[in-house]
């Protein structure tokens, strides 16, 4: 009764059922190392966030300093005086609720000790009457302060930021230490700080950046699973059309048999 499995039409269903089988699997795992990563990224942060500051330059020692995963958001103080005259800012970047699009405000700390200088990310601030305008920014603090933040990469071209010339002038789509020091000839560690306090507190200062997020974990276990569960579905969906296709099969035999034959005229 199941010899209508090796029909072209059940052999072709057969077929595509077990090309997906492995296909959701691998789906499944590849959701799986999501969720493993995200918990992996989340625990990392929440351990950089909790941990004492410590001087920048004992991290980031040199120019070109490429910030490693392991002391990305790791808290850091930086101790000097604002070099206002190489303030930047960055473009398309939004506040803190995620709805507002404007800059990033970027102003190197000329460090006290000597070393060179930090790029210190002062905050956001909204968007100008139009894009080629400099924004309006409180100016950064005059004079010796302690600033205290968060160590962060510097940015490459990719996942949306882009590398592109002819902006206007002091405008940039990258925060990227090599970019700035070919820019202005400054000597630069490698990194940025992302700040949370300055010591003294100035009266006026672009909006500070929140911490990042490290209790969401996403959804990727739930679609982990979602995808295990349909690949369990397949061979049971198959399986489930086989025998309805055989019921069907039957019955339809069954009515050929008792439909009565046409009495010849």
């Amino acid at each position: 009764m199941y010899r209508f499995l090796l029909s072209r039409r059940w052999l072709i269903t057969l077929l595509i059922a077990l090309l997906l089988i492995p296909t959701t699997i691998k789906l499944g795992f590849w959701q799986l190392h999501r969720h493993e990563a995200r918990v992996d990224r989340n625990e990392l942060i929440g351990q950089a966030l909790t941990a004492g500051p410590v001087p920048y330059d004992t991290l980031s020692a040199e120019p070109g300093f490429a910030v490693p995963k392991s002391l990305t958001w790791r808290s850091v103080t930086a101790t000097g005086q604002y070099d206002a005259t190489h303030e930047f800012v960055v473009r398309k970047r939004t506040d803190s609720s995620g709805d507002k699009i404007g800059y990033f405000v970027i102003t190197p700390l000329v460090l006290a000790d000597g070393k060179g200088s930090v790029l210190v990310n002062r905050g956001w601030v909204p968007s100008g009457a139009s894009a080629a305008d400099y924004p309006a920014v409180a100016a950064a603090p005059a004079g010796r302060v302690t600033v205290t933040g968060r160590l962060r990469a510097d940015e490459t071209a990719g996942n949306g930021l882009h590398d592109r010339s002819g902006m206007p002038d002091r405008q940039f789509n990258l925060i990227s230490t090599e970019q700035q020091a070919k820019e202005t000839g400054a000597t630069l560690l490698g990194g940025y700080l992302e700040l949370t306090a300055t010591e003294p507190a100035p009266a006026d200062q672009p909006e500070l950046l929140p911490e990042p997020n490290h209790s969401d974990i996403g959804p990727h276990m739930a679609y982990a699973i979602q995808w295990w569960l349909f690949t369990a579905l397949i061979p049971v969906g198959f399986a489930v059309m086989a025998r309805r296709e055989a019921k069907d099969r039957r019955k339809e035999a069954a009515e050929a048999e008792v439909t009565p034959e046409p009495v010849p005229a």
